[in-house]
């Protein structure tokens, strides 16, 4: 019988932490956590944990359980805005190691800007990710998502798109002082396209040079072109010193034997990843009331399935600050997408929901009833199989 995609723990996150790897069959290679922004707000559970110092108390066991819960190949992202931003940095940098910090990722989660705060209408939040172990850690920060078909404006007989990219390496870093062994002539014409490794009738020696005509070095071996010379093409070009020929890799759009992936950004746009409106519309339509929206503030699964793409499909992924269960409903969404066998477990307290909130009008008494009730929603709609379990 196949594991189920979501397990639901409840409990205190730092008591829970410690048991959950025997409880799944091993370490996480995916945390991501949205936990309280220390605000103040009125939301359906408590936003307020003092002094900056209070907060950072509170949090600095739970990251530390959570790093030791991950995969030597994890990492964890964090959510967060302005008001703990800077105090998260420095608590994540002491625990995880400053070596080990990945990005900081700007989140545009309300394009329009929030009208009714004080001074700058805030339209994002941030996405801090560290590395458990950066020299082992299998993040792969890209995605075939961001791909886009109109960068690749040439198209071959066969239909396949592509562009053209120079073969000479334009960082002047590299040279041939730097990398001899990239410094050596092939062969073009610039009339039919042809490259080689040896001359041949109609083909010109060609060197790799920077525009301003200094030497430089090819971005593949001599070896690899030989195998490759459908790959490239010969052109005559402009340049400030005047025409020359040149030579160029047709990059596709659809490699052979792989997905095209490009490297994500630091800036996500809510059109990109949803925002806090569609959050709130998701939550909404899974988990209907009559009273409203039952969790202030819930993230888009848009944001977290980007987050699931930069892992393996199959990876093991925790969220020890569940609120509304949105990474539960990514990880069924993804699976469902891509044929993936991700496995999230998702952590929440049995914390009052405020009184007079609509989380408590609409009968949920606890934050964990909230994510309880969407998971279980999310296995009827989506599928993937829930299990929950108490903690200690």
């Amino acid at each position: 019988m196949s594991r189920p995609a979501n397990v639901f723990v409840e409990g205190d996150n730092l008591a829970v932490l410690p048991s959950l790897p025997e409880l799944v069959g091993g370490a996480f290679d995916l945390v991501y956590i949205d936990p309280p922004y220390n605000t103040g707000n009125d939301f359906a559970y408590h936003d307020k944990h003092g002094r900056h110092d209070e907060w950072v108390a509170m949090m600095a066991p739970r990251l530390r359980a959570g790093r030791e819960v991950l995969a030597q190949r994890g990492a964890m992202f964090v959510s967060i805005d302005d008001n703990e931003a800077a105090h998260l940095r420095l608590l994540l940098d002491e625990v995880f190691g400053e070596d080990n910090f990945l990005a900081q990722v700007v989140v545009n989660l309300n394009a329009k800007g929030r009208q009714l705060g004080s001074w700058f209408a805030t339209s994002h939040e941030y996405l801090l990710v560290y590395a458990r172990d950066a020299r082992q850690c299998v993040l792969d920060a890209s995605s075939a998502s961001t791909v886009d078909e109109r960068d690749f404006p040439l198209v071959a007989p066969d239909g396949r798109h592509y562009r053209h990219l120079p073969l000479r390496n334009t960082n002047k870093k590299f040279n041939p002082v730097t990398a001899p062994t990239l410094h050596f002539a092939v062969y073009g014409d610039p009339v039919t396209g042809r490259v080689a490794t040896e001359p041949f009738a109609g083909g010109v020696e060609i060197k790799p040079v920077f525009g301003d005509g200094r030497p430089a070095v090819w971005r593949w071996s001599a070896p690899l072109i030989h195998q490759r010379p459908d790959d490239l093409v010969c052109r005559t070009v402009n340049g400030i010193l005047g025409s020359r020929v040149d030579i160029f890799q047709k990059d596709w759009l659809h490699p052979v034997g792989g997905t095209r992936r490009k490297k994500l950004p630091t800036i996500w746009l809510a059109e990109e990843i949803g925002s806090t409106d569609t959050a709130v519309a998701e939550l909404k339509a899974i988990v209907p009331t009559e009273h409203g929206h039952v969790f202030e503030s819930p993230k888009p699964t848009g944001l977290v399935r980007r987050i699931l793409e930069t892992m393996p499909t199959d990876a093991l992924v925790l969220d020890f600050f569940a609120g509304s269960g949105t990474t539960g409903h990514a990880v069924a969404l993804a699976n469902a997408a891509d044929g993936g066998t991700r496995r999230c477990v998702s952590v929440n307290s049995a914390e009052p929901t405020r009184p007079g909130s609509n989380a408590a009008l609409a009968g949920y008494a606890t934050v964990s009833s909230i994510t309880r009730a969407r998971l279980r929603a999310v296995d009827v709609t989506v599928g993937g199989g829930f299990v929950e379990h108490s903690g200690p």
